[in-house]
């Protein structure tokens, strides 16, 4: 099977509107407030071919809460949220979602009852048309913090937009997440079989797998606050630290922060912004 690349992240906030306004103030492009059926509602960042989907729970939400064998999208992130904001899911692109099913089985994963769904979404003319996507949601077993699936997008062609995917700062990529985790190597088999790369590259700051659409860094607390100049709370699990996003003006970048009374440094990775100015994880620019 070929590797999954990156898809999305799922990223829990409390006030929608204020994060999706933050990104605009970036110079990022977001997409209008869509609904799911079961009661949370997102915002978008479309990126090239990966996106970032800013999430909140409804008003008037009926979250169902999962039952044995199930995950419910909605109650695992209502639950995430109320301990905090920031990254609670990492997405892998599916081209194929009983395929994905079986490989993880295959490779000792629990895996959940199938999971699919469709709704419309407002294109950046105005109208709007369906989208449908197959989840296949997978356990890591040493961690129960985050929640891990891959996504078969049915109707790419409506889902995608290049408006969307335009961005007045020049960001093109999601070239990176980056995780923290007291035990890295610990990691590595969950991620092996959960992205379909064997390879992976192993250093004393922890492991880096390259996967067809950007890196997924799994490194030690310590590393992190070397590398990105932000030290870390101990968690249980892992945590989603930081996003590195690629392709931008980030002079431009600097200076639209500046203006809007945003306090960003330069750490040897790039142009940061506190994950406590960011809901909730770090933002690099490169």
């Amino acid at each position: 099977m070929r590797p999954r690349g990156l898809d999305h992240v799922v990223w829990p906030v409390r006030d929608l509107d204020a994060a999706a306004a933050l990104f605009e103030t970036l110079g990022f492009t977001v997409t209008p407030r869509a609904r799911h059926p079961w009661g949370t509602e997102n915002r978008l960042v479309q990126l090239d071919g990966a996106f970032l989907e800013l999430l909140t729970i409804g008003g008037d939400a009926a979250i169902p809460d999962a039952a044995p064998g199930t995950l419910s999208f909605g109650a695992f992130n209502r639950d995430f949220l109320a301990r905090g904001e920031g990254g609670s899911m990492i997405v892998l692109e599916s081209g194929d979602a009983a395929a994905d099913r079986a490989s993880f089985e295959a490779a000792g994963l629990k895996v959940f009852e199938p999971f699919s769904f469709g709704r419309t979404q407002e294109l950046s003319d105005g109208t709007t048309r369906e989208v449908r996507f197959d989840l296949t949601f997978v356990e890591n077993p040493l961690d129960a913090s985050l929640g891990y699936f891959t996504c078969h997008n049915l109707f790419p062609e409506n889902f995608w937009s290049s408006a969307y995917q335009t961005h007045g700062n020049g960001v093109r990529a999601l070239e990176a997440v980056v995780l923290t985790t007291d035990e890295p190597a610990d990691q590595a088999e969950f991620w092996k079989a959960f992205t379909g790369r064997r390879e992976m590259r192993a250093t004393s700051l922890g492991i880096t797998i390259s996967t067809p659409r950007g890196d997924i860094r799994i490194m030690t607390p310590a590393a992190y606050g070397a590398l990105f100049g932000d030290d870390m709370a101990p968690v249980e699990g892992n945590r989603l630290a930081a996003l590195v996003l690629a392709g931008g003006d980030v002079e431009a970048i600097a200076r639209r922060a500046a203006d809007a009374g945003l306090s960003m440094d330069r750490v040897s990775e790039g142009l940061r912004l506190r994950a406590a100015d960011a809901f909730g994880i770090t933002l690099v620019f490169v």
